[in-house]
């Protein structure tokens, strides 16, 4: 166990906190009390700089024109890609991953420049993506489930592999889902996306500690995942 606190930044929750993805830094901060582990958020404001020194960031969705002003703040700031440099995790769901892409193009016809954290870019699907999703993801066993609801298509270069392959629903639109780089990780799962997946919660979570964290038994938390799994499975 480490000696000193966990630091979740929780990036940008006023601009980027539309589907209640900013429970996701209160699902990891959970996870590690339960073990045992002082933890805390500490959410970064556009008023505020962004430190480079934390131990683990989190970008939730947001409207187009919130993702806009997210991505230009963010490149402007650097500390968040000074910590990805040095191997911080990152995480980012839906406008989150395709912010920290190459570049992303939006319904305004305008293509805009993401962190480059990932190799992926963005375009508008000819339609919207609004359904339950599930993937078998790529970094370990346990499926993925969430709810996706975007009009993004989203392209993956060479330098980034996919989170997982799409079982139900659409992802990326090319039969997978989000994008992983090193320690950056982008989805589109909803749901808050690491309350709905333990294993991807505590794949970040080994990142951090270095090494995987102690299992937890949460009955409550199985059950729901065979609900929410037995549900899209049988439609």
């Amino acid at each position: 166990m480490r000696d000193s606190t966990v630091r979740i930044g929780l990036l940008l929750p006023e601009v980027l906190g539309t589907y209640g993805d900013s429970g996701n830094a209160q699902v990891l901060c959970k996870r590690l009390q339960w073990r045992g582990q002082d933890a805390e958020v500490v959410p970064i404001s556009l008023s505020s700089p962004v430190p480079s020194t934390l131990d683990l960031y989190l970008l939730g969705g947001g409207e187009d024109g919130a993702q806009v002003l997210a991505a230009d703040f963010l490149r402007a700031a650097t500390g968040l890609r000074r910590a990805a440099a040095a191997g911080t995790p990152v995480f980012g769901v839906c406008a989150g991953l395709q912010i920290l892409g190459t570049r992303f193009h939006g319904v305004d016809g305008v293509d805009h420049s993401g962190l480059g954290l990932l190799d992926a870019t963005t375009k508008p699907a000819s339609r919207r993506a609004v359904s339950e999703l599930v993937a078998s993801p790529e970094l370990f066993d346990a499926p993925l489930t969430g709810f996706e609801n975007h009009q993004g298509e989203t392209t993956r270069g060479p330098d980034s592999a996919p989170l997982g392959r799409v079982v139900r629903g659409t992802g990326n639109g090319d039969g997978t889902e989000g994008a992983v780089t090193g320690h950056v990780i982008g989805t589109y799962l909803h749901g808050p996306a690491l309350a709905r997946n333990p294993a991807l919660a505590d794949l970040l979570l080994s990142w951090v500690l270095g090494h995987p964290p102690k299992p937890l038994e949460l009955s409550e938390v199985e059950v729901l995942r065979a609900e929410r799994l037995s549900a899209r499975r049988s439609r």
